[in-house]
């Protein structure tokens, strides 16, 4: 089985034409093995085949590193450590927080950081509101996957967004209704707020999935 993984794995990353270490590409099997073993026990994923969770989890989070800008990223909502772990084994010059709510997926988190000796991943239990109001460091980017609508996003990280640090939203099909509810919210509150408009949206061609796949990058016009 470990051996169908690696292949899987390898000619994926082929085909997204990134180059990924061989101790890398060992990283995100185990960390795909211990989704497995917590899985039940902590409800991390609804995706119970460990050959379907290669496309779905890594290379579906790995479609995302080219984008990656900056040294200090902030993954909101990172449940099972997606699109985050991905991102912080392959980019190992930056540095992660992943943040959620949920008690029982930070433990978990915690256990893949020191399972994979990722001196580069902090794991911060806290609601992404409740996170920016104590929070003092400055981040190039935020990124999220399924999480919440565009709005919902900008509304809750707005202080970040507000200093310069850009929101790297991961969508399954074009988000036509969520752009639109987007500008009315920038319309509605122009005159005491910024103004977050969609600087860049890139359709992403994942490997061994044949659903729609788009990124969606937003700042801040001030």
């Amino acid at each position: 089985m470990t051996d169908r993984l690696e292949v899987m794995l390898e000619q994926g990353i082929r085909e997204l034409e990134l180059t990924i270490p061989a101790n890398a590409q060992s990283k995100l099997l185990h960390y795909l093995h211990l989704i497995v073993k917590w899985n039940k026990r902590f409800n991390l994923s609804g995706i119970t085949s460990i050959q379907e969770m290669v496309p779905l989890h890594l290379l579906d989070s790995l479609a995302v590193s080219p984008f990656i800008e900056g040294n200090q990223i902030l993954d909101i909502g990172s449940g099972a450590g997606l699109p985050g772990i991905p991102l912080a084994v392959v980019n190992p010059d930056k540095n992660f927080v992943l943040l959620d709510s949920n008690g029982k997926k930070t433990r978990f988190l915690f256990q893949v950081k020191v399972a994979l000796e990722l001196e580069n991943v902090e794991v911060v239990n806290a609601r992404v509101d409740e996170y920016f109001e104590r929070c003092q460091k400055d981040f190039s980017l935020i990124t999220c996957r399924a999480f919440s609508s565009l709005t919902s996003i900008v509304k809750m990280s707005e202080k970040p967004l507000s200093v310069g640090t850009q929101l790297l939203a991961m969508k399954g099909v074009y988000p036509h209704e969520e752009i639109a509810e987007l500008e009315q919210f920038n319309e509605a509150n122009k005159a005491t707020t910024d103004v977050y408009s969609v600087k860049r949206i890139t359709e992403l061609l994942v490997p061994g999935i044949e659903s729609k796949r788009h990124l969606v990058l937003i700042g801040s016009e001030r």
